[in-house]
């Protein structure tokens, strides 16, 4: 009896013994949960017997338990490094089409050669499906699916509407009309603003400022660019004329238009025609000062290419390209479950949901009880080497005891025998 008393005591400290060798030894791992392991006692008492008096039979594992506390943080140079401030798992899929899901705090990630955002195990990043202005349009964990980079290049947008703001000066004198890009004689003043068309193609927009010989008025003329010598003019048929209040310091006058309605007719580029868009002058002001452009603005843009990922603390993933634009690709799946000591550990620092952790509850970063995500950075082992060295030396005492315990009882057994 004794003996096998003190053979659950040796077995207790071996277990013991793993579990500690098995945190040190996952002390630098990524996303690690260290683990407990906890021992029950045990008695063996007959339906009539004495539990006053019963004497315990030894010990027995009874769990190994994960302990699910947060990790320190590490900052790192890429930004598909992750790491979850708070509650919650990445959803990780074991391939591109597989419905399975595992989980996992490890957000060590990179791109396979298909352009699949993937773990160092080859685990595919689940994402929810977003909207064009980045908001999920459903949190279903059926409706995820794995991270996608795309391979093509941004889409350009041509050129719909633009502002333009200028200082004209009221010194100048007034010269005769009407205007011609190719006579400078014939306006006081030009400036040019950069336009695309379908293609993404980019064209110089030059407008000209003329002072006529009507005090507080101005005409405007606008050419985009076409082979050299040859600007072509898309302001409406006529110069759009601008009339400026001096009582009010040389502001726009409530006549005047603060608009300019435009339409190219065609492009060199065989980009789609008509373009029509709107020039704004709003802001435009005549006064004493040098001529200047104040501001200048338009909505078109060139064809771009991938230049990088944007991923915020709520999980939204942007593509962002190189001519300056960014479209939302997907919301990282975070998920969390009642009793995420219940899971079962498969390997790879991955946990699968089992009746023991209750169901998945899934959903964005930030949301009830999940956590925020920190891109660039990575969550450390919750292993505390300090901790686990002198459990070890305990372990080491534990066993050494119940060895002289077995010792003690084959000492004692053996002069039982002697006395025979």
């Amino acid at each position: 009896m004794s003996f096998t008393t003190s053979l659950t005591g040796l077995n207790a400290a071996a277990a013991d013994l793993n579990v500690k060798s098995n945190n040190i030894a996952n002390v630098n791992t990524t996303g690690f949960k260290s683990s407990r392991a906890e021992f029950a006692d045990v008695y063996a008492v007959s339906a009539f017997g004495s539990s006053s008096t019963a004497i315990g039979s030894g010990t027995v594992l009874s769990n190994v338990a994960q302990q699910f506390n947060q990790g320190n943080l590490e900052f790192t140079d890429s930004s598909l490094d992750l790491a979850i401030s708070g509650e919650g798992f990445f959803a990780l899929s074991p391939t591109a089409t597989s419905g399975e899901v595992v989980y996992s705090r490890a957000g060590a990630l990179g791109v396979d050669e298909d352009g699949y955002v993937v773990n160092s195990s080859g685990l595919y990043l689940l994402t929810f499906p977003v909207n064009a202005d980045g908001t999920v349009s459903s949190t279903s964990l059926s409706s995820a699916s794995p991270l996608l980079l795309p391979n093509d290049a941004g889409t350009p947008q041509a050129t719909s509407t633009a502002a333009l703001a200028t200082n004209l000066s009221s010194t100048v004198t007034s010269v005769a009309g009407p205007i011609d890009p190719l006579d400078a004689t014939t306006y006081n003043n030009s400036t040019s603003t950069t336009i695309y068309d379908s293609l993404g193609n980019e064209h110089v927009m030059t407008t000209y400022y003329r002072k006529t010989g009507t005090a507080n008025e101005w005409e405007v003329d606008i050419y985009v660019d076409n082979p050299a010598g040859s600007q072509t003019r898309i302001s409406p048929a006529t110069p759009t004329t601008l009339i400026f209040d001096p009582a009010s310091g040389g502001a726009l006058d409530a006549a005047s238009p603060t608009d300019i309605a435009l339409n190219v007719t065609a492009w060199d580029s065989g980009a789609t025609v008509p373009q029509t868009f709107n020039v704004s002058v709003l802001g435009t002001t005549q006064n004493s000062g040098a001529f200047s452009v104040s501001s200048t603005s338009q909505d078109g843009f060139a064809t771009g290419q991938l230049s990088g990922l944007e991923i915020g603390e709520n999980g939204l993933v942007k593509a962002s390209y190189t001519n300056g634009q960014s479209t939302p690709l997907g919301k990282i799946v975070l998920a969390t479950f009642a009793n995420p000591q219940g899971l079962s550990q498969i390997g790879g620092t991955a946990w699968r949901e089992t009746l023991a952790s209750g169901a998945v509850l899934a959903g964005e970063a930030g949301s009830g009880r999940l956590g925020l995500i920190q891109s660039g950075a990575l969550e450390a082992s919750t292993t505390d080497l300090t901790s686990e060295l002198v459990g070890l030396i305990t372990a080491q005492r534990n066993f050494q005891a119940n060895s002289k315990a077995i010792e003690t009882n084959n000492t004692i057994t053996q002069t039982i025998i002697n006395l025979a």
